[in-house]
């Protein structure tokens, strides 16, 4: 077989294998891990503290520092409510495309780094190639902040990353960070006739909502100089408020969820300090006057650290020689990217497959994408491994 055929028989595997981040991926981590054992690959499977979610780490070459990361997340989204076209976990082939559940995001760039593992493991490598298959990006990039965290702790350091999300092969250097946040507001349920007797969660998640959407203002007024992004300042989003059962009864419980895009750091830390102080100095005080055990609580779904352009970039020069690309550009999607430019790791993502199919029913890759993206896997290997 051919390396392509090789990689479309192992990604109509994988995309039957149904990865959805509320469920567990240990079946698809044990196809992969098994495959690349055989190409004679060292290999861990680190799971997380459930015991149904895990990362695989796998190794070509020699030990030590100075290697290059083939990273990509094995988990996709649900397809429930979404109406397909055939079996969202039984690929099919239909006039040049393959479609299929995490086709395009990102299966088809985790099979092709593993078809090619028998090539690299024949080549003279004078320096490690991992493979970093992650599980819960979709969900706050949970596996990639673990990865990282135990790379650091190992005091492991790579020296460049790829990471394979779909960018139709073209040579990305920079995106937003994500955070995501749910908060849970506790009052009063009274009834609707007497409201200043009750405290209504609805009416201080709304109240917390419009501060949020001060702050959406104030943000674009801090756009930094030169920004790379589009839009080019930190955006706010509200994605849900649930509370309330009836016409007449005062919520005495609300839940917001909402995300964050920072451009930078500073932004991030702005936006905190600003809606915890609201919290503490204007909405606490007035849910308290009336009932004392009102509360305002905030979970951390994920902090995700944008990927940040930088001058000296060797990964993403490297890349884009490879590939012939003109420059490198920004995206406004997040991806597992800039974990791994925290710890030191020179990083740029470019993958087969386009993001504008990412996430929809009838998702697909284009075959000719996973052709390009093998070419590139090889030089890449030959490029690094040998260099």
């Amino acid at each position: 077989m051919s390396d392509l055929d090789t990689t479309i028989a192992l990604l109509g595997e994988l995309v039957g294998f149904p990865t959805i981040s509320s469920d567990s991926n240990m079946d698809a981590i044990a196809f992969l891990a098994g495959h690349l054992e055989r190409a004679g690959a060292r290999v861990e499977v680190l799971r997380d503290p459930s015991g149904q979610k895990a990362n695989l780490w796998a190794t070509l070459g020699p030990a030590g520092d100075g290697g290059l990361v083939l990273s990509g997340h094995s988990d996709v989204v649900p397809v429930a409510e979404q109406d397909w076209s055939s079996d969202p976990f039984e690929m099919v082939a239909r006039d040049g495309r393959l479609y299929g559940r995490g086709t395009c995001d990102m299966k088809g760039f985790i099979a092709a780094c593993v078809a090619m593992a028998p090539e690299f493991a024949a080549l003279p490598l004078t320096k490690p190639i991992h493979f970093a298959f992650t599980h819960d990006e979709e969900v706050g990039c949970l596996g990639g902040r673990a990865l990282v965290e135990t790379l650091s702790q190992r005091g492991l350091r790579p020296a460049m990353a790829l990471i394979g999300e779909p960018t139709q092969m073209q040579v990305i250097e920079g995106h937003k960070g994500c955070c995501e946040y749910t908060v849970r507001f506790s009052g009063a349920e009274g009834h609707g006739s007497a409201p200043e007797r009750g405290v209504n969660a609805v009416e201080y998640a709304s109240r917390y909502i419009a501060r949020l959407m001060e702050l959406r203002q104030d943000l674009m007024a801090r756009t930094p100089e030169g920004s790379p992004f589009e839009p080019p300042h930190t955006t706010i989003n509200i994605g849900a408020l649930h509370g309330g059962h009836a016409h007449n009864v005062i919520p005495g419980a609300a839940t917001l969820e909402w995300e964050m895009r920072p451009v930078n750091d500073a932004d991030m830390a702005f936006v905190k300090s600003h809606i915890a102080a609201y919290c503490e100095e204007a909405l606490l005080p007035a849910m308290r006057r009336v009932a004392p055990r009102a509360d305002i609580l905030t979970e951390v779904i994920g902090e995700v650290a944008g990927l940040i352009p930088m001058p000296d970039n060797q990964m993403r020069d490297l890349i884009q020689r490879l590939t012939g690309a003109n420059g490198a550009s920004c995206v406004p999607f997040g991806t597992e990217a800039g974990l791994f430019q925290q710890i030191g790791i020179e990083t740029v993502i470019c993958g087969p497959g386009s993001i504008e199919q990412a996430h929809k029913p009838d998702e697909f890759i284009d075959i000719d994408q996973l052709a390009q993206c093998l070419a590139l896997l090889r030089k890449l290997g030959v490029a690094h491994g040998t260099g």
